[in-house]
């Protein structure tokens, strides 16, 4: 069990809203891949991060007897990496990261409001999957669904702002 990579570099253990904090931590170094890389290295990424989270929280899970540890937080990263992978999905340079009219700050930070609120409120088939799925799969599988939905509705959200910009 890597304790390290589960908590998020230990960013899980801190004392009130730990997985705001995981997802806080998350949403920069996202942002960088995207800034760096592109938005297929960051899912591909998140993949595998999701993979080796699944197989790491099993064995926690198995040596604890504790499901869903709230200290775990590295489903947060997979979450608001997916958020991320599709919404703003964009290749910006550093110094573009300001600029509001290309949406890349402002889907990344709506991304990451949509994601916490998805993540905690576990509306339709998130809580499902949070209440219903077992071991490591449950605790990452919810997060995974909320990110997507957040980075869908980040990108509607967005795509609508433009298009009503046009009209005015």
């Amino acid at each position: 069990m890597n304790w390290f990579f589960i908590t998020l570099g230990y960013s899980g253990l801190a004392p009130k809203a730990p997985g705001t904090v995981g997802t806080l931590l998350s949403l920069p170094l996202g942002m960088l891949i995207l800034i760096y890389f592109d938005a297929q290295t960051l899912f591909l990424a998140t993949i595998l991060i999701s993979i080796i989270a699944v197989r790491e929280i099993n064995k926690y899970e198995a040596k604890s007897g504790i499901h869903d540890d709230k200290r775990i937080v590295i489903d947060e990263l997979a979450g608001m990496w997916f958020a991320l992978s599709v919404a703003p999905a964009i290749s910006v340079s550093f110094g573009e990261v300001a600029d509001l009219e290309n949406g890349f700050l402002i889907q990344s930070l709506l991304s990451f409001a949509l994601f916490r609120y998805f993540d905690i409120t576990k509306p339709s088939i998130i809580g499902r999957l949070d209440r219903e799925a077992k071991g490591g799969l449950g605790v990452v599988a919810d997060d995974v669904v909320a990110g997507f939905v957040a980075g869908i509705l980040s990108a509607l959200i967005w795509q609508g702002f433009l298009e009503l910009q046009k009209m005015l």
